[in-house]
């Protein structure tokens, strides 16, 4: 039985998640790719224009396959077009769009009536016009993800420096401009079949320091009842329903206020770690879905008597990486420890404070909150990354 799935870059989502996850269910798995010169000897894969839905249904049709679905937030509404036109389960392409456009995604929900976050769309080229009671604000690309080009600026004057800096690098993008929502970051994660959705919990989220909105740290910490309530009214919204998503929010004064929803599972091993901390073959169960199995079939646990915190090294200025420690498991008391690199020794970078910085990524799975805590800093005390300027 043949299975698809669509990307750009390697991810460990992919290497590590979906293609043993595959092998485990007896799939024969292809990644359909732009930039096959760019994955490992070892997997399989076929150049294709995996942001034309066209393409993807040309490259798969031939094959009959079992299942087609991406991990990638850009290529979420071409694979659910090809997946629909394929006759396979997948995503509703109108909740994939409106996922990945952010403005599209306020207007949504706004007509809803649940909730009203002054937004402004400033087109390519365009100058921003924002008026002055919006402030502080935040600008990004409309189409963005994870925090990449997303700045806090107090005034005006902050945000024409910042537009004309991401234009710099990318003169083409459109971007979004968006009051400031104060509170805590928290993430909510759901699985769905279509018809049923189901909580998986969610984290509690440590940012570095703004401008930008870095992702230092994040602590298991599933939302309450009425979040919960919200946030499922909220996403259904934007008709979301089907395999994994992943949404950010805060909450203030009880109310819950959406950031973004990427439709997908979290990123940058938190996936991983997600399915170590429940217990559960999650990347399996995403392609079950996709197989056209109903979500009771799946055997999601319903608590979790453990607690887990994930916390991301992260470079603090500009440099090549001369030493750094490799992957690593042990066992610290009651608490599994691991650490994982994102950057290879060798490589030069630049200091962005954002996620590009991420030098590996830490996590500990324990009994409780201060157990894993201490555990954690138990490690990071005995490891050390080096970069020269």
């Amino acid at each position: 039985m043949r299975l698809y799935l669509t990307a750009l870059n390697p991810t460990d989502a992919v290497l590590d998640g979906f293609l043993p996850a595959a092998a485990a269910l007896g799939l024969s798995a292809t990644v359909l790719t732009d930039r096959p010169a760019d994955w490992p000897a070892d997997v399989r894969v076929a150049r294709c224009a995996v942001r034309d839905p066209a393409a993807v249904v040309a490259a798969a049709a031939p094959t009959q396959p079992v299942a087609l679905l991406s991990n990638s937030d850009h290529l979420q509404e071409a694979t659910a077009i090809a997946a629909r036109k394929l006759g396979l389960p997948g995503k509703d392409p109108d909740a994939a769009r409106l996922c990945k456009d952010k403005a599209a995604a306020r207007r949504a929900i706004a007509a809803a009536g649940l909730d009203l976050v002054r937004t402004v769309t400033v087109d390519a080229g365009a100058p921003p016009e924002v008026p002055t009671g919006m402030f502080p604000a935040v600008v990004k690309p409309r189409e963005g993800v994870a925090s990449e080009d997303a700045y806090l600026v107090a005034d005006h004057a902050e945000l024409v420096a910042r537009v004309t800096e991401i234009r710099d690098r990318r003169p083409d993008v459109a971007l979004v401009v968006e009051e400031y929502l104060a509170g805590e970051l928290r993430t909510f994660e759901t699985l769905g079949d279509g018809t049923e959705l189901a909580s998986l919990g969610g984290w509690r989220t440590g940012l570095g320091p703004p401008p930008t909105f870095t992702e230092e740290s994040l602590a298991w910490s599933p939302p309450s009842e009425s979040a919960r309530t919200q946030l499922l009214a909220l996403i259904d919204a934007l008709g979301v329903g089907f395999g994994a998503c992943h949404t950010e929010y805060v909450v203030s004064d009880g109310r819950v206020r959406l950031i973004e929803v990427n439709y997908r599972l979290i990123g940058d091993r938190m996936d991983l770690i997600l399915a170590e901390l429940l217990g559960v073959p999650l990347f399996e169960y995403v392609l079950r879905l996709h197989l056209g199995e109903p979500l009771t079939a799946l055997g999601l646990p319903d608590t979790v008597d453990r607690h887990a915190r994930v916390e991301y090294v992260c470079a603090d200025r500009s440099g090549r990486l001369v030493a750094a420690p490799g992957p690593l498991d042990t066992v610290h008391g009651d608490v599994r420890l691991g650490c994982r690199p994102l950057r290879e020794v060798g490589r030069t970078a630049e200091h962005t404070g954002t996620n590009r910085d991420y030098l590996a990524v830490l996590h500990g799975i324990g009994p409780d909150e201060g157990t894993v805590r201490q555990s954690l800093a138990v490690l990071r005390g005995d490891l050390q990354w080096t970069i020269v300027e």
